[in-house]
């Protein structure tokens, strides 16, 4: 899901990438203009013209006055300028990079710390990507069957050799239930999510 600053930059790029629009923009930079006068400086028709000018007015580019029946326009002072400000600077660009999808992210985890043969090389310390390899193990004991403490040893130990920590954990996370040595999956919208753990 975008973003509002990804949502602003694309309405702002989407918006200067049009000729017309581009024009238009620069004639009320020298000086406001009707619609009238706009149309017939790019070769428009009127509706086509103020169409143009209403995005770039939603953008706050452009400002609009009304004088009788005719609509002036003139480019907004320090628009861009603060427009850069608020979505051009290189803390909001380097805060797109964030807001990647979660689960291309998780499928990067996943490729760094489980072996071609389904292994997991190591348990991993940061806890946001241990929540990641924890999820991808517990999906795969099914879902309401339960479990004896041997059976989750056995499929735990074909994955890794420290099948304690991982239970511990998937109780910690509480995507899986204990009681009386039986273990069953918790449906995932019980699960800690992976927002509430540490970045890392």
């Amino acid at each position: 899901m975008d973003t509002p600053a990804q949502s602003k930059l694309l309405q702002f790029f989407k918006a200067l990438a049009h000729e017309s629009r581009l024009k238009l923009l620069g004639l009320v930079a020298q000086r406001e203009h009707s619609v009238q006068e706009l149309a017939a400086l790019v070769g428009l028709k009127e509706p086509t013209v103020s169409h143009h000018l209403t995005m770039l007015k939603k953008l706050g580019l452009v400002s609009q006055r009304q004088d009788a029946n005719t609509h002036w326009y003139a480019l907004e002072p320090e628009a861009i300028a603060n427009l850069a400000k608020q979505v051009l600077s290189r803390e909001q660009i380097a805060g797109l990079a964030s807001e990647a999808d979660p689960a291309d992210w998780q499928a990067k985890v996943l490729e760094t710390f489980i072996a071609a043969d389904g292994a997991l090389k190591s348990i991993p310390a940061s806890r946001k990507k241990r929540w990641a390899v924890l999820a991808w193990l517990v999906r795969q004991f099914e879902d309401g069957r339960r479990y004896t403490e041997a059976e989750i040893n056995t499929r735990l130990l074909e994955r890794h050799w420290d099948s304690a920590t991982l239970r511990r954990e998937f109780i910690g996370y509480k995507m899986m239930a204990r009681e009386a040595g039986v273990y069953w999956r918790l449906p995932e919208a019980d699960w800690v999510s992976e927002a509430a753990t540490p970045a890392g």
